[in-house]
């Protein structure tokens, strides 16, 4: 038996816990909402950037220390930065959730920002940039977003640009940290054998230092129309993403949309693999995406190929966009779909970091944790007529931009 609980303390800090008695581990995350969407063209990167940094000492532990005193415990310590949050998470046994706490609290309260780690971490944030201006599938999705987004900072790239990321200093990340690692903004989350009251306890302990309230809200961002990108590099393949904006986290249409991709391009049983891939051979890599943020989403499909086939394959995109528009998707192939994705969920509650990732996500972007029984009823929900009904909405070719990695200029005719 499950047993969840969010507590709003005084301080503003949210606790969110799942006990799961027949587990022995925990997976434990300090969620601070705050990512690339909050900055600005001339501090991009800087969350980011502080997410490397925690890691490099507090005025307790030196970046050995704190990897020591989790990894010591057979445990695990790490963190990622996305367009609107920044996570630092461990997992471990469950009589060492204290420690994790303990050194988690510390890290994002006491960070050092000595301003010789800076210099060096530098160095290797911007080698991490130049791996992704390497690898053409990564450069192209921050491309298209920067495209899509172009009029809000939503369209920056997580990992910000080697100008700023030299720019960076103590006072910068200071300042920064200041500002958004308030405990209003902070949401700790635990799953796995954990208690509830003992976190609220360990909240007490461990946080000396008053973090105060940003008090801050998101403001919504209006779609832009889409237009075409071109980027050259000196590569074999081309790479294309076909997009558009599409409805975010919190409208209902998410899920239905989410349908609508996977039976358009996820997995190897879909529209776009079996047509691209299977019938005609000309693409290794073809598949769908749902890119969620809390009021918007990127949507379309992403390919490689040769430069010989590119437009043969966009032809083929565009005959599955007629064919969803002009029938109704079969029963047998909207059920498939569907339990597809209550599959995925599922197998997926098997991680308790899984399932620390889905309740923070719940509570943070709709102020609940949504049980497993309600995602499944919204599955099971949408119709065939709902796919028919999205798939004139949002598959209509002129409301899609073309974004093209390759070595010559490829960009092709207008879709009409």
């Amino acid at each position: 038996m499950n047993n969840f609980n969010i507590t709003r303390l005084q301080n503003g800090i949210t606790v969110v816990s799942e006990n799961i008695s027949y587990v022995k581990s925990f997976s434990l995350g300090f969620w601070f909402n705050v990512g690339s969407r909050e900055e600005n063209s001339k501090n991009n990167g800087i969350s980011h950037f502080i997410e490397h940094m925690l890691f490099k000492g507090t005025k307790k532990r030196t970046a050995r220390n704190i990897a020591d005193s989790i990894e010591s415990l057979g445990g695990y310590l790490n963190a990622f930065t996305t367009k609107e949050q920044t996570c630092y998470y461990g997992r471990g046994l469950n009589n060492h959730i204290e420690k994790t706490f303990e050194v988690l609290a510390d890290m994002v309260q006491y960070p050092l920002f000595k301003p010789a780690d800076i210099k060096k971490e530098a160095t290797v944030v911007i080698d991490e940039l130049y791996d992704i201006e390497d690898t053409p599938e990564e450069l192209i999705f921050d491309e298209f977003e920067n495209n899509l987004f172009r009029s809000s900072s939503l369209g920056m790239p997580i990992i910000g640009t080697s100008e700023n990321i030299l720019k960076f200093d103590q006072k910068m990340l200071s300042e920064y940290i200041s500002k958004n690692y308030t405990f209003d903004n902070l949401f700790i989350v635990a799953s796995g054998s954990v208690d509830n009251e003992k976190i609220i306890k360990d909240v007490d302990k461990y946080f000396s230092k008053d973090l105060g309230s940003s008090g801050k809200r998101r403001k919504r961002i209006d779609p832009v129309k889409p237009t075409d990108v071109q980027i050259y590099k000196d590569i074999q393949q081309v790479h294309l993403i076909f997009g558009r904006s599409a409805p975010g986290m919190k409208d209902d249409l998410r899920i239905p949309i989410n349908l609508l991709s996977h039976i358009l391009g996820e997995g190897s049983s879909s529209r776009l693999f079996q047509s691209v891939r299977e019938r005609n051979g000309i693409a290794y890599q073809v598949n769908s995406f749902l890119n969620s943020f809390f009021d918007i989403s990127s949507f379309g499909i992403y390919l490689s190929t040769n430069e010989k086939s590119i437009e043969k394959a966009h032809t083929i995109i565009l005959n599955e966009f007629a064919k969803l528009r002009n029938k109704k998707v079969s029963e047998k192939e909207l059920k498939k779909a569907k339990e597809y994705l209550k599959g995925n969920l599922l197998m997926s509650l098997e991680s308790t970091t899984n399932r620390m990732l889905r309740i923070a996500q719940s509570v943070i972007y709709f102020d609940e944790i949504e049980t497993i029984e309600n995602s499944i009823s919204k599955i099971d929900a949408v119709s065939r007529d709902q796919i028919l009904y999205l798939s004139n909405e949002y598959l209509n070719p002129e409301t899609f931009s073309k974004t093209i990695v390759s070595s010559k200029n490829l960009l092709m005719h207008s879709a009409a």
